[in-house]
């Protein structure tokens, strides 16, 4: 059987482009002499202690509408790592104001966030010290000093550290970051700059019985992910094993090091309101919404943009050997792996995650990195695409070689 790419309802039309761009063959990629460029080498992932299931979820909760009920039964999710309210004397849980999830946000994003750059610097054989750029990523909540500075304060990194802190950009933003911290990495050869995408998903909810809060409800979890990127000033794709480094020769061999070789993005702006953050007066909270055809709109431009990541690399997508697509939703991604062709194998960690976590907002493509190569099925030369989307709305790209 052939498979059809699902068609967008009209609402969000104007957003789906009329035909894919198309790209005359070429040669394949070759990076042998092509200079200094960042790599991944080192990466890690942290979550709350807790952890529960969608059946659990709607049992402490007490939804017995079938029309919820059946949104948490049927998204692909599993489980979810969560920071819940507290429980009451009468088996209630505590309603949250602005002011708790802000601090929730605060204190969970600090505690994750340093797990997982404590893991990812473990992995890349680096220290504390040895870091020179850092970026924070978060949309679940409003923080000023942002994560970067508590976490220079809380982890002990270098008080000479260079920080960013990128806010509000949504599930894509994990590969705009990456980019930043990829071009800050090229110009600082040898030195190692850090992403840490920190999202508390149960720091920014709404829970009001409707169904746009209650698809939310039914989506997100807590989780942070971090990446460690070194540039080699001799322009070699193993920059991690310096002096510093602690992997031995048949460890670098059976653990490539991925390196990042060219990005595109996609925005759309007919779709600039399908994901968004409101005011809610009555509830005195921010509340998330997602448009019902956001996944037709963003699978009908994954094409275009995937496209114009290869082009002029000379590959194609069947050169791609593994694909780390954002775990955005069931629909979201089946319209991604019917608009690209997928298999269901080349989207088994983006499904896995999913399945595991749920939508861990700016980090969930870095969860799926990691099983990617805690997997060890990546050889050198292999060519991977990373795919993030989100508010905009938006899709990031990103091209790595290992």
């Amino acid at each position: 059987m052939t498979a059809t790419a699902p068609t967008a309802p009209a609402s969000l039309a104007a957003a789906v482009p009329t035909a894919p761009a198309t790209r005359a063959p070429g040669q394949r990629l070759s990076t042998a002499n092509a200079g200094p460029r960042p790599s991944v080498v080192g990466f890690g992932t942290a979550t709350p202690a807790n952890s529960y299931t969608q059946r659990e979820m709607l049992e402490l909760f007490g939804i017995e509408d079938p029309r919820i009920r059946s949104v948490f039964l049927n998204s692909a999710i599993e489980r979810r790592y969560l920071t819940l309210p507290p429980e009451l004397a009468d088996g209630t849980r505590k309603t949250e104001t602005q002011g708790e999830l802000l601090a929730k946000h605060k204190e969970q994003g600090i505690r994750t966030g340093r797990e997982a750059l404590e893991t990812a610097l473990k992995r890349a054989g680096l220290a504390l010290s040895d870091v020179g750029y850092l970026c924070c990523v978060t949309t679940t909540g409003l923080l000023t000093p942002g994560f970067s500075a508590h976490l220079v304060k809380d982890a002990g990194l270098p008080v000479s550290t260079g920080r960013l802190d990128v806010v509000g950009m949504g599930c894509n933003a994990g590969l705009n970051a990456m980019a930043a911290v990829a071009s800050w990495s090229a110009a600082n050869p040898g030195q190692a700059a850090v992403m840490v995408c920190a999202e508390v998903c149960s720091a920014a909810y709404v829970f009001d019985g409707t169904m746009r809060t209650s698809v939310v409800n039914s989506l997100f979890g807590d989780g942070a992910a971090a990446v460690v990127m070194v540039t080699d000033p001799a322009g070699t794709a193993h920059a991690a094993h310096d002096a510093h480094a602690t992997q031995t020769a048949e460890a670098d061999e059976a653990a490539p090091v991925g390196t990042v070789l060219k990005a595109a993005s996609r925005i759309i702006p007919e779709a600039v309101d399908a994901m968004r953050y409101d005011w809610d007066d009555d509830q005195g909270k921010f509340s998330f919404f997602l448009d019902r055809d956001v996944p037709y709109v963003v699978g009908a431009n994954a094409e275009e943009v995937v496209d114009r990541l290869l082009g002029g690399t000379g590959l194609e997508r069947a050169d791609i050997d593994h694909w780390l697509v954002h775990s955005g939703g069931k629909k979201v991604i089946d319209s991604v792996k019917v608009n690209l062709g997928l298999s269901t194998y080349a989207l088994r960690h983006t499904t896995g995650v999913l399945r595991d976590y749920g939508n861990l907002s700016s980090g969930s493509f870095l969860f799926s990195y990691e099983r990617l190569m805690e997997e060890g099925r990546v050889r050198r030369g292999d060519y991977g695409v990373l795919m993030t989307m989100g508010p905009g709305s938006t899709i990031e790209t990103a091209l790595v070689q290992w």
